[in-house]
């Protein structure tokens, strides 16, 4: 996070001060993953209070608030470098080579240092995370081969397509995300879980009768909640919680962080729920 917050500000005065609309770009990409990273310690540290009695979920739900905001200022971002790059394409300037690949150098360090300090990251975020460093240093490499061939040939339009090269790749990555956190913030169905899948397995149980008002929703993307209505054929106490048995296990084979809350009807019981 200090990494990538530090030498972000540093890039984007350096990458003004030489001229480098590519620069320039970069460094709003760092400075989107310092403050992502910034936010996520934060965020993370509130969404890891444990429940209470106004948020009886608890506050993992803050964690995907945080994904919104900053995908909302990479955006923004992002459009500010394409109005400064664009009017560079049909009048190129060329840029300030030598404080260019000064500033790549610097980009290569501070990536590869990021990238080996969580390479021996355990969690599925920190390997993520040590990947997307390792793409980072990538780009740097691209900057410093493009400002030392720019060094000998005259093309100063390189500088403003490899900003929005990397401006493109920006908002396709952001755009992605920004789909599935929307999915998620609005209590959607996790997009690797089928909903429809599960029913039926559950339906094909011996004894069940029935599934109805079931309901797949995720706190923040990791962790996962689900209800049902579960109509059962069985003679007692002792079948139904069989039954149960045989529905938990099929539950946590399709995720190890999905939270069940069963409601057993009988078969001539009557629901008072009216939804579907």
């Amino acid at each position: 996070m200090v990494l990538n917050l530090g030498f972000s500000v540093v890039e984007f005065f350096g990458g003004i001060y030489a001229g480098s609309v590519a620069v320039v770009a970069d460094a709003v990409h760092d400075f989107g993953d310092g403050l992502a990273l910034f936010m996520a310690w934060i965020m993370e540290g509130v969404a890891d209070k444990g429940r209470d009695y106004r948020f009886s979920y608890g506050y993992r739900r803050v964690s995907l608030l945080s994904a919104l905001i900053t995908s909302a200022f990479l955006i923004a971002t992002s459009i500010f470098v394409i109005v400064q790059a664009v009017p560079r394409l049909f009048n190129p300037v060329q840029p300030k080579t030598g404080w260019m690949l000064l500033i790549a150098i610097g980009g290569i360090a501070i990536n590869a240092t990021a990238a080996w300090r969580l390479r021996v990251g355990s969690t599925l975020n920190e390997k993520v995370l040590s990947w997307h460093m390792v793409e980072d240093l990538l780009g740097w490499v691209v900057v410093g081969i493009s400002s030392i061939v720019m060094m000998y040939v005259n093309m100063p339009i390189i500088d403003p397509i490899l900003s929005l090269f990397f401006v493109g790749f920006i908002l396709f990555n952001v755009l992605k995300n920004l789909r599935s956190t929307l999915v998620l913030f609005l209590q959607g169905v996790p997009e690797h879980l089928r909903i429809d899948a599960l029913k039926s397995s559950i339906e094909a149980i011996s004894g069940v009768a029935g599934v109805h008002d079931l309901h797949l929703w995720s706190l923040d993307g990791s962790q996962h909640i689900l209800t049902m209505h579960l109509v059962v054929d069985a003679a007692d106490l002792v079948a139904v919680e069989a039954i149960k048995t045989q529905v938990k296990a099929i539950v946590h084979s399709a995720g190890d962080h999905i939270l069940p809350t069963i409601e057993v009807e009988a078969v001539a019981g009557s629901c008072s729920s009216n939804s579907r």
